[in-house]
């Protein structure tokens, strides 16, 4: 039996391995075919490639140093404005899952107001209404208009990630929590949302990446983040096509990033449970 065993996993990690390498495969003439295409469509347009002057954009020498570029510069911008906007959006969207989750009538107005609000209007017009309206009555400079419309914006989608994360806990862990006499807060805190920060990892990965997309529009606002300084290398440089293909890398390669880490969390809280 053991041998038999033996055998069977040795034929299917032989069909994993060569699914994998099939992937690859695949993969790699995909990714040819949409470079050959885009050769071909570069070449119908005499466009003249300029790749060795986009290295320096990125990274530079200067004095033996290594100096970061204007678009890792940008890309730092675009790292403070994400990294606090995420913040304040998970704490705006996990307030605002427990007031439509609250017995309070007022509550539930207020979360339900401002979902509806914040999700049938666009993140532009939202960001505009915030640095030219807003702004000259409260005083409120470029970087926080940024930060508090992405909250605002992303905030919304977060709350019923978290929602769909609490409510999906069984009915008898309130009632056990109850039971030992813990109030809401203690319920929440210590019985509800650890058991539902396994639920709403992955869907909150996939917000934390849209966030740093959606990022890009505060480049409207003069903000000089990555996309902003993508720009302002193409009107100089009229390097369009390398320019905006590294802006991409960059902003796939952050994605990727957070994807794997997260995806490593939640292996680890898995292991755990």
């Amino acid at each position: 039996m053991k041998t038999f065993q033996n055998i069977f996993d040795q034929k299917r990690f032989s069909r994993a391995r060569a699914s994998n390498f099939f992937g690859i495969v695949k993969y790699m003439l995909t990714m040819g075919a949409l470079v050959w295409l885009l050769s071909q469509g570069t070449a119908g347009l005499g466009y003249n490639w300029q790749w060795y002057r986009v290295l320096k954009y990125v990274f530079y020498l200067e004095a033996g140093n290594l100096i970061a570029g204007p678009l890792i510069q940008g890309l730092w911008v675009t790292f403070k404005i994400t990294g606090i906007s995420l913040v304040l959006a998970c704490i705006l969207g996990l307030v605002t899952a427990v007031f439509r989750l609250s017995d309070s009538m007022v509550a539930r107005l207020l979360a339900r107001s401002y979902l509806e609000l914040i999700r049938n209007t666009p993140l532009l017009v939202q960001l505009f209404f915030i640095y030219f309206v807003l702004s000259p009555v409260f005083d409120i400079d470029r970087f926080s208009s940024a930060v508090l419309a992405l909250s605002l914006f992303e905030g919304a989608y977060a709350s019923e990630i978290f929602r769909a994360g609490i409510i999906s806990i069984p009915r008898g862990q309130w009632e056990a929590a109850g039971s030992l006499g813990l109030g809401a807060y203690h319920t929440y805190r210590r019985v509800i949302l650890p058991q539902a920060l396994h639920w709403v990892l992955p869907p909150l990965t996939s917000q934390a990446i849209s966030l740093v997309k959606d990022s890009a529009l505060v480049s409207t606002i003069a903000i000089y983040d990555l996309t902003m300084q993508g720009q302002a290398i193409v009107s100089d440089t009229y390097m369009v096509f390398e320019v905006w293909f590294v802006v991409a890398l960059i902003y796939l390669i952050v994605t990727t990033a957070m994807s794997i880490g997260v995806h490593a969390l939640e292996r680890h809280y898995q292991a755990r449970s």
